[in-house]
């Protein structure tokens, strides 16, 4: 680059936003003289120091620490309700959760209900996966696994077969049910996992087919609504740090982005308050560090980048220059140019000929 005209070089100070992000070019490294009117005052500059050291972009949000959202269970087949858990109570592979005509219902886990009778052998289906897959869990011998694909190599489901509906048999014989060694819809409860149970919506002498129950996980976890357009800078993976009511802070680990935009407005339609959000969720590493709470609201930090052992000075220190590009100013006038890098927390990385720690470089404030 050749050299401009003298006075063509000028020096702005600006002021950025921390926690913005960008590239500097390079930059004339242009030497007052003690004559120019534009130089620093070295005997009423103030300065700071060109350090190293480790940069974040984090944000913090506000969250709510609680089981999360309420699901409800609907009980199928007939009968009545004659027996309902409390609410906290948890949900346990092959132990009853509730009764109905005074039999227990147990409960399995998986993401099929039992939705028709498993009698015959032959049948097969995801229902009978579920099936054949909490029997092996529970510790019942139910032979090999026959396992269908169809045409399209997607599996269609286990078979039902004769040793499946022996150790079937023996199960419900050693639980209390009825030893037929056939299942039919409305004698076990199919949930996600070892739920907890939320609240309690029937009463005993209902109708069995309606409406149990609400059920939530049974681990603790913190919901965060995240401006939709910054989901992005977030994954499922990456670490957070909770600060508690008691003022504690603890790790945790971010699970899952909701699929689910809330708020904002579309297109022509009316006005909504607030922005577009998604639910993020992020769970303690450690459940003991909030055994005492329930519920309980919360702030969650996301550290979205880091840079660690980069140099960097205040924002304040840095020049804009007229043809492009930053620098920063000793106190004797000199303009050093720079490249930035990551901006936080009011400081921005440098680099750079002549940029080293230990520099005193001139700021604004």
């Amino acid at each position: 680059m050749a050299r401009p005209a003298k006075g063509v070089v000028v020096a702005l100070s600006v002021l950025l936003v921390a926690g913005a992000t960008g590239g500097g070019a390079w930059v004339w490294h242009d030497t007052r003289t003690a004559a120019d009117p534009a130089a620093a005052s070295p005997g009423r500059a103030r300065t700071a120091t060109v350090t190293r050291t480790d940069l974040s972009d984090s944000r913090t949000l506000p969250g709510t620490l609680g089981f999360g959202a309420p699901h409800v269970l609907k009980g199928t087949g007939k009968g009545v309700v004659t027996r309902l858990p409390k609410p906290g109570a948890r949900a346990v592979r092959g132990k009853a959760l509730y009764r109905i005509d005074d039999r227990p219902v147990p409960v399995l886990f998986g993401d099929t209900p039992v939705f028709r009778e498993l009698a015959k052998t032959g049948v097969r289906g995801h229902d009978v996966s579920v099936l054949g897959d909490n029997l092996r869990a529970l510790g019942y011998d139910t032979g090999p696994a026959v396992v269908a694909r169809g045409t399209g190599g997607d599996e269609e489901g286990e078979e039902f077969t004769q040793a499946l509906a022996a150790a079937l048999e023996r199960w419900q014989h050693d639980t209390g049910q009825d030893a037929t060694g056939t299942l039919v819809p409305g004698r076990v409860a199919v949930l996600p996992g070892p739920v907890r149970v939320d609240s309690v919506q029937a009463q005993p002498g209902d109708p069995a087919d309606g409406a149990l129950l609400t059920y939530t996980s049974a681990a603790k976890s913190v919901t965060v609504a995240m401006e939709a357009t910054d989901v992005g800078t977030v994954k499922a993976g990456d670490g957070a740090a909770i600060t508690l009511p008691d003022g504690r802070t603890i790790r945790g680990t971010v699970r899952t982005l909701g699929r689910t935009v809330q708020g904002g407005a579309a297109e022509g339609s009316a006005p909504q308050t607030g922005p577009a959000t998604i639910d993020v969720t992020v769970a303690p590493n450690r459940a003991k560090d909030v055994r005492n709470l329930d519920a309980a609201a919360v702030q969650v930090r996301f550290d979205t980048t880091t840079r660690k052992g980069v140099l960097a000075v205040p924002v304040s220190a840095l020049v804009a220059l007229r043809e492009g590009g930053y620098a920063v100013q000793r106190p004797d006038g000199t303009l050093i140019a720079v490249t930035t890098g990551m901006f936080a927390g009011g400081l921005v990385e440098v680099g750079g000929k002549g940029v080293t720690a230990g520099t005193k470089v001139v700021t604004a404030s």
